[in-house]
């Protein structure tokens, strides 16, 4: 696509960069407006799935896709991707139940994951990899712009119309981006004959879904040495080795074993993995601290976390620009990684008396590490494959980083579950048991407080002590002090870390070789092309 001229480039990109905003958007928006949802439909039980249906959904689409499109072309699974998107999303608004919402929460996953997939191959076959650093960062951006505009969006429309409309409103936006990526972007010709990996492909999906169900649910719905989790991880490995045998075998597998051969792809996909693990697990558990620890409302929680949001998109479109002037990335994504790891250990630090501008800046100094490194190791990925696998390359990428946030927020969350736990063993006075078991009356009134989910509902706990007769008011203040302080313990503890596995990212950082970002896709400098090329037999 390099005969296209700078202009229709700059257009298609405004497209495609549409395209993932109203993705992203239609999905941060969902967390904030879900609590309405349930009033609504009920189905409290299967709240979760909302979530997991979509991850599971978009993380299978999006690896598969990636080979697809090396093979069709981008613009077939950008177009389906949309519509799939736009189909879901209405649907989504018709739900009757809780499981009609899931099922389209399935569709409107299918959709993302294409979508997000094919974008980010795009921008390698509209720029040179030199030139693609500031349109992966404002890309990157993108999603930072949404985790604040969709919750606010969401609040806004849940309180002043009808919660369908979170997923209709936006509906126009996606026809609109269909029509400029059904306009403009140019159809690549098949480049491949080969047949497609139809084996390697359910083998792959037979491997991640047991596998993200497994992170998902353990330590949270299930035991981690549960009947249930073991064996998931168990039919995980099986299909794992299967799926080994099979991309070994076949002429044009789903996911070419050589590339993990490389050690620049190899090394970025678990730097990848780190990153996703570490970004979660500070989106995740951050407003843990700001509502269950700090006493503030939802909503000031979002708000709170609006500067770490700024940072990061202005860390990736400062990284992009940087990347795409210089030619060099590597300073960049050490210095990321490092300013990320120390954001998340001073968090270890905090306390409940810290003040909200204290946090704040802890914040903002996370958002701008991760910013600053966010888009660098998928170009790094893409830099060092040969370009008939960009695809392919991209959707590992990203495949990589969606498992670093599923199993990091599963691990992390482990953590601050026995941490807690281990908290209020200790600082539970000696008496207040045997307390509790000589006033049955007491014991029922307070059993609520056993768990510490209710610090993140203020008007239940308000309403729980407004009816507790005078005697009690006391043990009331006492036990939610006391997990409150287990709470920012087990925190702190989970922020710690996470500091530690953004330090082992640092420490891997420093061993990927740097190889100068090409200024072509078909390597038109025969001296820079050879010269590359011997560094990556070198790497192999």
């Amino acid at each position: 696509m390099e005969h296209l001229s700078h202009k229709q480039k700059t257009t298609i990109m405004i497209a495609i960069v549409a395209s993932m905003l109203f993705a992203a958007l239609n999905q941060t928006i969902v967390g904030t407006i879900l609590p309405r949802i349930i009033s609504e439909l009920k189905g409290m039980e299967y709240f979760y799935w909302v979530f997991t249906i979509y991850m599971l959904s978009s993380s299978i689409t999006a690896i598969l896709v990636g080979k697809l499109s090396d093979i069709y072309g981008r613009k077939p699974f950008l177009l389906v991707g949309i519509g799939l998107f736009v189909l879901g999303s209405f649907l989504c608004g018709t739900s009757a139940n809780i499981f009609q919402l899931i099922t389209y929460r399935g569709i409107q996953g299918l959709g993302g994951g294409m979508v997000m997939s094919t974008a980010f191959t795009a921008v390698g076959d509209l720029f040179s990899p030199r030139e693609r650093g500031r349109w992966q960062g404002l890309m990157s951006a993108t999603f930072g712009l949404a985790s604040i505009l969709g919750p606010m969006l969401g609040g806004y429309i849940v309180d002043h119309m009808d919660w369908h409309w979170c997923f209709w409103i936006f509906l126009p936006f996606g026809i609109i981006t269909f029509a400029l990526i059904w306009r403009l972007f140019p159809q690549a010709p098949r480049k491949d004959k080969q047949p497609i990996d139809y084996f390697g492909s359910l083998f792959l999906t037979l491997t991640m879904i047991p596998m993200l169900l497994a992170f998902t649910w353990a330590g949270s719905k299930y035991a981690w040495t549960s009947l249930c989790i073991l064996g998931l991880f168990a039919a995980s490995a099986v299909a794992l080795l299967i799926f080994i045998l099979i991309e070994r075998a076949v002429k044009s597998p789903v996911l070419p074993l050589a590339l993990f051969k490389n050690s620049i792809f190899s090394l970025s996909n678990l730097i990848n993995f780190i990153l996703g693990a570490g970004m979660f697990g500070a989106i995740m558990y951050t407003p843990f601290f700001i509502q269950g620890v700090m006493g503030q409302s939802a909503t000031h929680s979002s708000f709170i976390m609006i500067p770490m949001t700024l940072g990061l998109v202005s860390g990736s479109i400062l990284s992009g620009q940087i990347t795409s002037r210089t030619g060099k990335y590597k300073v960049l994504a050490l210095s990321g990684l490092i300013v990320m790891s120390v954001g998340m250990f001073s968090m270890y630090f905090i306390d409940p008396d810290i003040s909200v501008l204290q946090l704040v800046l802890h914040m903002l100094v996370i958002g701008i590490g991760l910013g600053v490194s966010f888009p660098i190791f998928m170009l790094t990925v893409q830099n060092a494959v040969d370009y008939r696998h960009l695809g392919v390359a991209t959707s590992s990428s990203q495949l990589f980083r969606q498992l670093g946030g599923t199993i990091g927020v599963s691990i992390m969350g482990t953590i601050m579950t026995t941490t807690m736990k281990s908290e209020l063993e200790k600082l539970t006075p000696a008496g207040r048991a045997d307390m509790l078991a000589q006033n049955p009356e007491a014991a029922e009134k307070l059993a609520s407080l056993r768990n510490p989910q209710i610090l993140m509902n203020h008007e239940q706990l308000a309403a729980i002590k407004s009816r507790l007769p005078e005697p009690l008011i006391s043990t009331f203040d006492q036990t939610i002090h006391i997990l409150k302080a287990a709470l920012a313990t087990a925190i702190n503890h989970v922020f710690l870390a996470g500091s530690i596995i953004l330090a082992t990212g640092f420490i891997l950082t420093l061993f990927l070789k740097e190889i100068p970002l090409r200024t072509s896709n078909q390597q038109i400098n025969k001296e820079e092309d050879e010269s590359n090329q011997v560094l990556r037999e070198r790497l192999n």
